[in-house]
C-alpha cells in the first residue's frame, strides 16, 4: 500500500491495514515514499514486511537511490526468484552483508553523503516526531491562509502533512500558468499544473520549510488575487 499518497495528499491509516493483514496472515508492504522521515512509523510493531523509501523527501536528501526495510525471514524467501537484476533486493543484502556494505554496481556516492548529511541534520533537528510537529504546522498555515483566500482542499479527510491539493477557485479569473508562473518570479515554486481530470493544483510543504516561509508564500497569493481581480 502506499502511505501518503501525493496526487491528492491522502495519508492512508497504516495501523487499519496492519490490523487486517495481521488478522489474515498477510505479506505488508509498505510505500513510504514520501512520508518516512517525516511522521513515526511503527515498523515491527505494525508487522510491516517491507518499508521502502527514498534518499529524498521527507528525509530531506537528494534522489539517488531507494532503501528497504525487511523481514529478514520473508526477505530470504526471496533468494534468486527476483525478475530483474538491477531489482534482485536479496541479491544486493547478502552483498552488503558479505563485503561491509558494498553495492553491487557503480555506488552513488554523492547520493550517499548527502543522505548521511541529511540524517545528521534530522537528528540537529529532534527527530522524526520533530520534524512531523513542523510539518504538521506548516501545513496547518497553509490550509488555514488559502481557505481564508477561497481556495477549496479537494480533501477533507484524511489528509497528511505533507502536501495539499486545491481546486481551482471559481468566484474570480484564475489561469493557473498565470499563477505559476507569477509564483516563481516571487521565488516560490510548486507543482506545475494538474495530474488529475480535477481542475486542482498541489502546493508541498516538506523540506527546510518553515511556517513563516508559508505565511510569505500566502501573502503574495493573496496580493496576487486581489491585484488579477481589480
Amino acid at each position: 500500500m502506499v502511505h501518503s499518497e501525493t496526487t491528492s495528499g491522502i495519508l492512508n491509516d497504516l495501523e487499519e491495514i496492519a490490523a487486517v493483514t495481521q488478522e489474515k496472515d498477510l505479506l505488508f508492504i509498505v510505500d513510504a515514499m514520501s512520508s518516512f522521515g517525516g511522521i513515526p512509523i511503527h515498523v515491527a510493531e505494525l508487522g510491516i514486511d517491507f518499508l521502502i523509501s527514498s534518499s529524498n523527501k521527507c528525509i530531506q536528501g537528494v534522489p539517488g537511490f531507494s532503501f528497504v526495510f525487511a523481514n529478514k525471514a520473508e526477505l530470504e524467501k526471496r533468494k534468486n526468484i527476483s525478475r530483474s537484476l538491477s531489482l534482485d533486493l536479496y541479491d544486493q543484502y547478502r552483498v552488503m552483508e558479505n563485503e561491509n556494505g558494498k553495492w553491487r554496481f557503480t555506488s552513488p556516492t554523492h547520493t550517499v553523503l548527502a543522505f548521511q548529511q541529511a540524517l545528521k541534520e534530522l537528528e540537529l533537528e529532534g527527530g522524526i516526531e520533530t520534524r512531523y510537529s513542523r510539518y504538521l504546522a506548516n501545513n496547518h498555515v497553509l490550509r488555514q491562509k488559502m481557505t481564508e483566500m477561497g481556495f477549496q482542499p479537494f480533501i477533507q479527510e484524511y489528509q497528511g502533512p505533507f502536501i495539499t491539493s486545491f481546486l481551482y477557485p471559481k468566484d474570480w479569473r484564475f489561469d493557473f500558468n498565470h499563477f505559476y508562473q507569477h509564483l516563481k518570479q516571487n521565488g516560490f515554486v510548486i507543482y506545475p499544473g494538474k495530474i488529475s481530470d480535477h481542475d486542482c493544483f498541489r502546493i508541498g510543504n516538506i523540506g527546510e520549510i518553515y511556517p513563516e516561509d508559508i505565511l510569505e508564500l500566502t501573502a503574495i497569493i493573496k496580493d496576487y488575487k486581489e491585484n488579477i481581480n481589480d
